[in-house]
């Protein structure tokens, strides 16, 4: 019996503590294929960086509320493959906080895949770097 309570004991009492502490679960089907990113990111970048699908609230909501190891807020910054294997291989944009290969190789590309699906859909208008088409029709090829 002693050995029992000396095995379920600290079970359940990490059990309590794991899904005690404000988390969120994973909200991407267990079939689609950004599910692996899903899990990874979750995993590995929860801690320093929020995205909602992931479960992640790692970001500061506030910005003096704001840590040294709060990395951005996925949920309003979009992002691309490119970028974000970029950021995986290097530790972030800065190099100062973010490790770096967090995940390596099949994994880094499922996480960078299932951030540049996910990574800004809760910004309603995101700015255009490119001008405005002229709609004057100053130059028309006469």
């Amino acid at each position: 019996m002693r050995r029992l309570a000396f095995t379920v004991l600290p079970l359940a009492i990490l059990s309590i503590a794991v899904t005690g502490c404000g988390s969120q679960e994973i909200s991407v089907s267990k079939d689609s294929p950004y599910y692996k990113g899903a899990q990874l990111f979750a995993e590995n970048c929860a801690g320093c960086h929020s995205l909602d699908v992931a479960g992640a609230q790692g970001s500061a909501d506030n910005v003096r509320n704001k840590e040294n190891t709060d990395g951005p807020n996925f949920n309003v910054r979009a992002e691309t493959i490119p970028n974000v294997l970029y950021a995986i291989e290097n530790g972030g944009f800065s190099g100062k906080i973010m490790p770096q290969n967090i995940v390596t190789g099949e994994d880094a590309k499922a996480v960078a895949a299932f951030l540049a699906h996910y990574a800004g859909q809760d910004v309603e208008d995101v700015p255009s770097l490119q001008a405005p088409a002229n709609s004057s029709g100053g130059e028309s090829g006469q």
